[in-house]
């Protein structure tokens, strides 16, 4: 597994090596000793998570608060995304800065999103199948979202307007970067 930095410290893009012939590939995707390793601190993760999303469907920008806020691993089982980390840490010298990563079944890469980060992706394909890990259990009561298009962050997603599929939650009741609650 290559860990490749970011332009946000404690982001990390992992890059898998693939072994392929005739039969298909083989890769291994995660490794507890190695990322704990490379990524210079114990992460446990506790829960898998998967979903399947139509082109244009954008979920996010998410997090969880305070304590129950959670550290991801995500990749893409099928297809195509855009993977958007929005650091919230106020004492970070990245605060309010993003990373944006392709991932996709073809380059089959992953990021790393640490505690304190909001998270969102957006799908190129036709459909896609999106996976990932956290090391904290989901808590509805501690969710917030922040809009997608926020002008302070300023993300550049590749498809927009009318094209850009909400749920009702992230359509409703995103709020704007000021008015979220930072770490």
């Amino acid at each position: 597994m290559e860990y490749i930095k970011t332009n946000i410290p404690d982001v990390w893009i992992l890059e898998p090596r693939v072994f392929e012939d005739s039969r298909g590939y083989f890769m291994e995707t995660w490794r507890e000793e190695d990322f704990n390793k490379h990524i210079g601190h114990d992460v446990h993760f506790v829960q898998d998570n998967q979903s399947m999303s139509s082109r244009g469907v954008l979920r996010g920008l998410h997090f969880q608060k305070g304590e129950a806020s959670q550290a991801k691993l995500v990749r893409v089982l099928q297809g195509t995304v855009v993977d958007v980390a929005v650091d919230l840490r106020k004492n970070s010298p990245t605060f309010g800065k993003y990373v944006m990563v392709e991932l996709s079944d073809d380059n089959k890469r992953q990021l790393f999103i640490p505690r304190g980060f909001a998270h969102g992706f957006q799908v190129l394909s036709d459909t896609a199948v999106f996976t990932y890990k956290v090391d904290n259990r989901y808590a509805p009561e501690t969710e917030c979202s922040i809009h997608y298009a926020d002008p302070s962050i300023g993300i550049d997603w590749p498809i927009k307007g009318a094209e850009v599929v909400l749920s009702d939650k992230d359509l409703k009741h995103a709020v704007s970067f000021d008015e979220a609650d930072k770490f």
